[in-house]
């Protein structure tokens, strides 16, 4: 596997947890792990973290 190729499919992946991200924060769903009900706010964090990696590993991915 390339670096390229790894690039593309981490970024899809990323993509993907921020799109669950702000699905989350748009609906106001609640995510409750093990008793613990999660604050929206760790919701942000997973929204902007993964979203700064998913660009940064497409643009990677896509480049000539």
């Amino acid at each position: 596997m390339t670096q390229k190729t790894f690039s593309l499919i981490a970024g899809i992946i990323f993509t993907i947890v921020a799109v669950a991200h702000l699905l989350r924060l748009a609906q106001g769903w609640d995510l409750i792990i093990a008793g613990w009900l999660v604050p929206m706010w760790v919701s942000w964090i997973g929204l902007i973290i993964p979203g700064i990696l998913a660009y940064h590993g497409l643009r990677f991915g896509m480049r000539d």
